[in-house]
């Protein structure tokens, strides 16, 4: 099994930055790839960034404002969020990949973007 809590969501005013941080705990060798997901109120929950094996993937909607990073010394992933938009406020999850199928999920940390 596989734990993941993220931290580091709150209230920001647009154009300002935020860093949220996932701290991953337990079978980490299963994990083959990381990711940070969000879902805003009545929308699917859609794929913001990933990770895997140094190689990083972006939404269009959040590249060049968004940096995906980990460190494996102290199993932790990072998003880096800069120039944050109103319509980035969302619910932000952590996201691993399992070899041979499976996922594992945090319970998730709030993003508002507002003025």
């Amino acid at each position: 099994q596989v734990q993941l809590v993220e931290s580091g969501g709150g209230l920001v005013q647009p154009g300002g930055s935020l860093r949220l941080s996932c701290a991953v705990s337990g079978s980490t060798f299963s994990i083959y790839a990381m990711g940070w997901y969000r879902q805003a109120p009545g929308k699917q929950r859609e794929l913001v960034a990933s990770i895997r094996s140094g190689f990083t993937n972006y939404a269009d909607s959040v590249k060049g404002r968004f940096t995906i990073s980990r460190d494996n010394a102290k199993n932790m992933i990072y998003l880096q969020m800069n120039n944050l938009k109103p319509e980035d406020t969302a619910l932000y999850y952590c996201h691993g990949a399992q070899f041979g199928g499976g996922d594992y999920w945090g319970q998730g940390t709030q993003v508002t973007v507002s003025s």
